[in-house]
Order: structure tokens, then sequence, then C-alpha cells
């Protein structure tokens, strides 16, 4: 039989692979739990799994478009486009974990054990115009909330907090993995409330399907 050594356990513990994306001016800080394993990227950037819907929910919001954000033949994401809309808009992006452990070789959350959380009020510190967090899902929301000891807003929800010496809004959306199984559509109504109140978008910039 096997056994684990102390060096079998270090190299289970992942690193985060991308640097937090913070635009100057950020208005809005958006969390997810960890990327997904790289063999499941599409592209060098969040969200990168074609089969996560961020990209497609973030497209329906901001163009009428779920495909908005799809490359040409639409088998990868389009992180040019993606990235310069974040920096006009003030979109910040990271993940609530910094170092994991994934406990079965899959992309599910429920499956991954979090060793170290991210320094939420270091990335503040770094975008001061930012009043309002966003997490992605259960997992983001579970591993804030232990950080900080707020309590979780209900899905759609949310509550204040003072983190970084200034009162932040966090809001608690529903998982764009479709691990959750409702229609873009579905989870573009929660988001456009966060994205609007941040100043991300504007009020009726787009018609409601």
């Amino acid at each position: 039989m096997k056994h684990s050594t102390n060096s079998d356990a270090q190299a289970a513990v992942e690193r985060h692979p991308l640097p937090p994306f913070l635009p100057e001016g950020a208005r809005l800080l958006m969390l997810g739990s960890f990327p997904p394993q790289r063999r499941r990227w599409s592209m060098e950037f969040f969200y990168p799994n074609l089969q996560n819907d961020m990209w497609r929910i973030v497209g329906l919001l901001a163009a009428g478009d779920k495909n908005h954000f799809l490359a040409p033949g639409g088998r990868q994401f389009d992180r040019g486009r993606i990235e310069a809309f974040c920096r006009e808009r003030g979109l910040a992006l990271y993940d609530t974990a910094e170092e994991v452990v994934r406990l079965r070789d899959n992309a599910s959350d429920n499956f991954l054990q979090v060793v170290r959380r991210t320094d939420i009020e270091a990335l503040l510190a770094r975008i001061p115009r930012c009043r309002t967090i966003v997490v992605t899902g259960q997992k983001a929301a579970d591993t804030l909330c232990e950080a900080t000891g707020c309590a979780q807003p209900p899905v759609g929800g949310c509550t204040t907090l003072r983190l970084a010496g200034r009162e932040m809004t966090l809001w608690r959306m529903p998982s764009s993995s479709r691990a959750y199984p409702r229609p873009v559509e579905w989870k573009a109504e929660f988001y456009r409330r966060p994205f609007v109140e941040a100043g991300i978008l504007a009020g009726e910039e787009t018609p409601r399907p």
C-alpha cells in the first residue's frame, strides 16, 4: 500500500495561476472560488471554461447577446474584448482562495479545500474607488464570509460590511457554472442589479428579455 508523504501533500496544493485583475478606477470586485484545471481553459483569464456562463451572462447584460464575448468560431472566449470591457467599465476580478487542494479531479467547488484565503482587504487597498463586492456562487460566499465574519445574504441579496476602512456592499449571486442548472437569462437578471448599482451598466442599457 502506498502511503502519502509530506511532498505528496505539498504537490497537491495548487496556487492561484492568475494575478488579480484590478483596473484603475474599478468600482466592483467580482470574486469566484478558484479557477478550474488548465485543461478546461479556453483563454488565460478569469472564468476561462467554455462551459461556464459568466461571460455569456455579462454579454447578455452589456450587449443583449450572450455570445458577444465568444471568439469567432465559438470555441473560446475573446480575452481581448473581455479585458477591454472590464477596464472600460471598472470591473475587477479575482477569487476568494489563493491556494487550494482538489479532493477530486474535476472542476466542482464541492471538492475544493481552501488552504489559504485571499487577503481581500489588500485587494481593496489597490482599488480605492471600489464599494461593491460580488461573490459568484456558494463556495465563494462561504470563503469570504468565513474570512470577514459577515452573515451571508440570500442569493440575489446583499449586505453591508466594513473592509479596508470603508463601507462595502456585498452581493451574493448564483453560480455561473452549468452545475447550477438555470438558464443564462435567469442568472443574468440577478447580476443586473449589482452591475447597475455599481455603475458597470446603465440602468436601461440592455432591454430585459
